[in-house]
């Protein structure tokens, strides 16, 4: 598929599940998106703990999935997948491109806070569009795969990570508290930014 067919993966299934699952749970399908909503103010920090146990439970249970398609697939399929670390994150050896820690860590961060303004900036209750949220929020997720697929496989989301990482063996598994503990401070940075600028009025 290649990059470009990859993002649009990504990216058109959170458009889906924005539609399908917004007006139930508001779609939150990811930690980053759920602090960065909290530490904005339109989420009670009470509910965070419970929404993110289930993004990780939907998360694995979604590679799980994908694992047991495999063992129906073509000869080898499975046994590529696990040794590409179910394209897992991962830096220095392990990112696409050999792109070192540092660089991670930057990419998680930067580009975590922007999908998060996004989408505080599409549901904003005064000035966003309701109706297009779906579609915003999921082209920008393709444009950040397309950026951050060659530096780490793209992550801005603790709940994919930990999914892939649970399949993927133990290099992704070591590596993994980056692409837990930066996706969500740049969510959390996207939150406060969103409730000191954006929402000041």
């Amino acid at each position: 598929m290649g990059f470009a067919g990859v993002a649009l993966a990504f990216g058109l299934t959170v458009v889906v599940g924005a539609y399908a699952f917004g007006p139930i749970s508001g779609g939150h399908f990811n930690p980053a998106v759920t602090f960065g909503v909290a530490a904005a103010g339109r989420f009670p920090w009470k509910d965070v703990a419970g929404y993110v146990i289930a993004q990780v439970i939907g998360g694995v249970f979604a590679t799980a999935s994908l694992a047991l398609i495999g063992v129906f697939g073509p000869d080898g399929w499975l046994a590529a997948a696990r040794d590409g670390g179910f394209a897992s994150n991962g830096f220095g050896e392990h990112s696409p491109g050999g792109f070192g820690i540092g660089a991670a860590i930057l990419v998680e961060v930067i580009l975590t806070a922007f999908f998060v303004l996004v989408i505080l900036g599409v549901t904003h209750p005064k000035r966003g569009n309701p109706a297009l949220a779906g579609l915003a929020i999921g082209l920008t997720l393709t444009l950040i795969h397309l950026i951050s697929i060659p530096v780490t496989n793209t992550s801005v989301n603790p709940a994919r990570s930990i999914a892939a990482a649970v399949f993927g063996g133990s290099a992704p598994l070591i590596q993994l508290w980056v692409f837990i503990v930066f996706p969500i401070l740049g969510g959390l940075i996207a939150g406060w930014v969103t409730k000191a600028v954006i929402d000041k009025d």
